[in-house]
């Protein structure tokens, strides 16, 4: 597998379309060899449109692709990694989450063009891969404050309920 340069074969373009930036990451063919290509390095994120949905990009797409053609069809496996920002469904807190997609495949039939674009893969597969109901706790490294309330919650109750016990009398027999 032919290492090389991440710039010399992709060809990351940046459209504005609707005041929205969208980063393409476009495969030029003829630049990998009959062996395969391996790429990786760092792009722009593919999902910077989410900002209204509450998940912002919180750096840069993380990518390590092996490449091929074989059989008039392109073939990419490898992982990609995508930090974002979240807020929590409990305490609505903002919270940084990496989403990893360690098992990124995408086999795409050729139909002409000298590139072929990637990004809508990247995309879906990053997408696939959030979370469906984000908690800031989610890892162990945090408590999340809601959960925080209702301990406390629970743990005054419990007071209560044998604080009343303790006033019973119970005679030894």
């Amino acid at each position: 597998m032919a290492r090389q340069n991440s710039r010399r074969c992709l060809d990351f373009a940046r459209h504005d379309k609707e005041a929205i930036k969208i980063s393409r990451m476009k495969v030029h063919l003829k630049q990998i060899p009959a062996q395969g290509l391996h790429l990786e390095g760092e792009e722009d994120c593919p999902i910077e449109e989410l900002e209204s949905e509450g998940i912002r990009c919180a750096g840069r797409l993380h990518y390590n692709l092996d490449l091929g053609v074989a059989g008039g069809a392109l073939w990419a496996n490898g992982s990609l990694s995508q930090p974002v920002e979240l807020r929590c469904v409990s305490c609505l807190e903002k919270f940084g989450h990496k989403v990893r997609v360690p098992a990124f495949a995408v086999h795409m039939d050729l139909h002409g063009p000298e590139t072929v674009d990637l990004t809508p893969s990247i995309r879906e597969e990053i997408l696939l891969n959030l979370p469906a109901h984000p908690h800031c706790d989610r890892d162990g490294h945090r408590i999340c404050k809601a959960k925080e309330v209702k301990i406390a919650e629970q743990e005054t109750k419990r007071r209560s309920d044998w604080s009343a016990l303790d006033k019973l009398k119970i005679e030894n027999r």
